[in-house]
């Protein structure tokens, strides 16, 4: 659900006070557990540490940002793949599938008299 418009966007206050102790373009990171928190242009080409429940995510901020929220560069889950034994079985197949070519493309070179040199990965 959006903010009100005539709420105007929402930037923590400690946040935009921690912003203004840091230099623009240094190294330092400013951490922040604030997602919440809208980009606003006074904070082009900072550096933040959005925390994402365990680790602290650096943010870069530029241009293409401002409007965004903070906790949508900072993902919240990892994504290890879909799958299972399914995928496995799928990949063997796959694998299989490949060592079948390259023993035929090595048979019918040899019966034309070319040498054939494997494809590498």
């Amino acid at each position: 659900m959006s903010r009100s418009l005539k709420k105007g966007p929402y930037t923590d206050p400690r946040l935009l006070e921690k912003l203004s102790r840091f230099k623009s373009g240094g190294r330092d990171i400013i951490k922040t557990w604030s997602r919440r928190s809208q980009i606003a242009p006074e904070m082009i080409g900072y550096t933040f540490g959005v925390h994402n429940g365990k680790d602290f995510i650096s943010v870069a901020v530029t241009e293409e940002m401002v409007g965004h929220r903070l906790g949508e560069f900072s993902p919240t889950r990892k994504f290890v793949k879909h799958g299972g034994k399914m995928q496995k079985e799928l990949e063997m197949q796959a694998k299989e599938a490949e060592k079948a070519k390259a023993i035929s493309a090595t048979a019918s070179a040899s019966a034309t008299g070319t040498t054939a040199i494997p494809a590498k990965k």
